[in-house]
């Protein structure tokens, strides 16, 4: 069977230029987040999944769900998705509408994991310098992993630095061994 990201990247980029033409994305993204999110509880996947349910009615409980959270082109868009047997693709398609929207917005969102906490000056410092490298805006989320020893490492979309001494140390040991 085709990767779940495979399958989802037409839907999401179908939702993302409907979005788009109709000056909607942040509507679309939050409603999305919403759909990801329960579509991944598992009594809803079990919904999902259920053979003896129709997918008129499989749609219409993941919008009740919803509430009046999601409505208009997105309830339609729920509706296609079920009509094609893909409402188990909702986190997928959340994803990759958010990797659209992000793109197009110059928005990169940025992980940083030290070894220790960051303060808040260390982190503006760290976002400036990646906003001038990226050429983007950042975004930045912080954790703390102790078992890097020390330093940090950063993901940035496909890009990662490891300036962690676990990496450093990895590396050593991988230079030693061969």
């Amino acid at each position: 069977m085709a990767e779940l990201s495979t399958l989802a990247r037409p839907y999401a980029r179908a939702a993302f230029e409907s979005a788009a033409a109709d000056n909607s994305l942040q509507q679309w993204a939050d409603a999305l987040v919403l759909l990801a999110g329960i579509a991944v509880q598992d009594k809803v996947a079990a919904l999902i999944q259920a053979p003896s349910l129709t997918v008129e009615q499989k749609a219409d409980a993941l919008l009740q769900l919803c509430g009046d959270e999601v409505g208009g082109k997105t309830a339609n868009f729920v509706t296609l998705l079920a009509e094609n047997h893909r409402l188990g693709l909702l986190p997928q398609v959340h994803e990759q509408f958010h990797a659209l929207k992000t793109e197009r917005e110059k928005v990169v969102d940025v992980e940083l994991i030290s070894a220790i906490a960051v303060d808040a000056a260390q982190q503006e410092k760290l976002a400036k310098a990646l906003a001038a490298r990226l050429e983007r805006e950042v975004n930045i989320s912080v954790s703390v992993d102790s078992d890097l020893i020390g330093g940090a490492v950063i993901r940035a979309g496909d890009m990662i630095i490891d300036g962690s001494v676990r990496g450093r140390l990895s590396k050593l040991a991988e230079a030693l061994n061969s």
